[in-house]
């Protein structure tokens, strides 16, 4: 079975040498030395100011949200996983969708400002299997309208835009170390931001509210990540090099081989490094989504309809209208991708959807 995703796993010698170390310590979480240690490693190899290193990529979102005072309307994509929407109505927040840009594929910044009434707090933006929003427009309405801006960086990791890395945007850029991404500790995430004050407030509320053992700053929860998480992610940092390497070997044999066929590839934004997270492919019809899902799974590969469906559409929202949000969401089709995906296997699968395709 080729799947859609293969979690890169570090040599298994490599990943126990270092937990001997929490063996030896019996520290095993509560910011234990490898934690520590690999925040300081990210935060030198991204060019990030400072980062909070969480157990998994949703409660980053929750804890900003929780951080930021939101309680009002927030603007938002419909065109991302769930949990971005689902933290808003988590924390009592009430999400107001602004369609995407139909080739970007993130939210459409010059339809925010209609968005925006006395009720909004915040925008919260994805960027889009890695693809930066555009967020020099972003920050310019935040300003205008005084809004606070977080960013579901989910897919961004080693992403830069303009030099820079995407998690230095907003005020406070998000990420999953979830097993499934580039980088990741099995589970994980991880909290950005360049604001002293902002940090100290996440990390707070990040730790129960703790300031010192016996003090307790305010509300807080439990989103502390263990040293098994650390350790798998220092073990997987030598490796990121090859890792981004490959990824865009592949990504760059998809576009070759199916170049020409009656289907769209995402576009990425002017000056940026991308990642090669996701190779997302457009279709012109979900009819033709549909019938390449059959015909890939009858050769035992497994595609993702990756982000469906438009979240707009989710039952315990009312129903707000987003045609391309919609429209791309039953047409889009992410095709496996991982770095020791094969360019034997890549070529199986082109070759399957191009004779799917001209039928």
């Amino acid at each position: 079975m080729i799947r859609v995703t293969k979690t890169f796993l570090p040599p298994l010698d490599e990943y126990t040498r270092l937990l001997e170390r929490v063996w030896e310590s019996y520290h095993l979480t509560n910011r234990g030395p490898l934690l520590l240690e690999l925040e300081e490693k990210l935060i030198q190899w991204l060019g990030t100011e400072k980062m909070l290193i969480t157990t998994n990529g949703t409660l980053p979102i929750q804890i900003a949200i929780r951080a930021l005072d939101l309680t009002g309307e927030v603007i938002t994509t419909p065109f991302s996983y769930v949990a971005t929407t689902s933290s808003l109505l988590w924390e009592r927040c009430t999400p107001v969708f602004v369609d995407i840009h139909p080739e970007y594929l993130t939210i459409d910044e010059s339809a925010i400002e209609s968005a925006i009434t006395e009720k909004t707090q915040a925008i919260l933006a994805t960027h889009v299997f890695g693809n930066p929003c555009h967020v020099e427009v972003i920050d310019a309405l935040a300003k205008k309208h005084n809004l606070k801006v977080i960013y579901d960086a989910a897919h961004a990791f080693g992403v830069k835009y303009k030099g820079k890395s995407l998690f230095n945007f907003g005020d406070v850029s998000t990420c999953s170390f979830h097993a499934t991404k580039i980088f990741h500790t099995g589970e994980g995430g991880a909290l950005f931001t360049s604001d002293q004050k902002l940090y100290d407030t996440l990390f707070y509320m990040h730790n129960f509210g703790h300031d010192g053992p016996h003090n307790f700053q305010g509300i807080g929860i439990n989103a502390k990540t263990s040293e098994l998480q650390a350790a798998m992610g220092l073990a997987l940092m030598p490796y990121l090099d090859k890792i981004f390497s490959e990824r865009k070997r592949v990504t760059q044999q998809y576009r070759d081989e199916l170049e020409g066929l009656n289907l769209n590839f995402l576009k990425i934004r002017p000056g940026t490094e991308w990642n090669d997270c996701y190779f997302p492919v457009i279709f012109e019809s979900e009819q033709d989504v549909l019938k390449i899902i059959a015909a890939l799974e009858k050769e035992e590969i497994q595609p993702r309809r990756y982000f469906y469906p438009s979240l707009n559409k989710l039952k315990f929202l009312p129903f707000q209208s987003m045609p391309i949000s919609e429209s791309v969401s039953e047409r889009v089709l992410c095709l496996p991708l991982y770095p020791d995906l094969t360019g034997s296997d890549v070529s199986r699968t082109c070759r399957i959807i191009t004779q799917t395709l001209r039928g």
